[in-house]
């Protein structure tokens, strides 16, 4: 328990704390504007569909 103890203290101590910390802000920015983005686009692709569906032939077969 002793080691595990003074190996955290050598983390903190070190530049590597701080720089593991700022990576985790930045994929935590990185994930927040892709879910955004995937939504926008989301509904985009929605409407899109919707309206294709709208506009596609009541499916009867021909010559019936």
């Amino acid at each position: 328990m002793k080691v595990f103890v003074e190996r955290a203290k050598d983390f903190l101590r070190s530049e590597d704390g701080p720089t593991a910390t700022e990576y985790a802000v930045m994929l935590a920015l990185i994930i927040v504007a892709a879910i955004g983005s995937i939504q926008l686009v989301g509904e985009k692709v929605s409407t899109t569909f919707t309206e294709v569906v709208g506009t596609l032939p009541s499916g009867t077969p021909a010559g019936s």
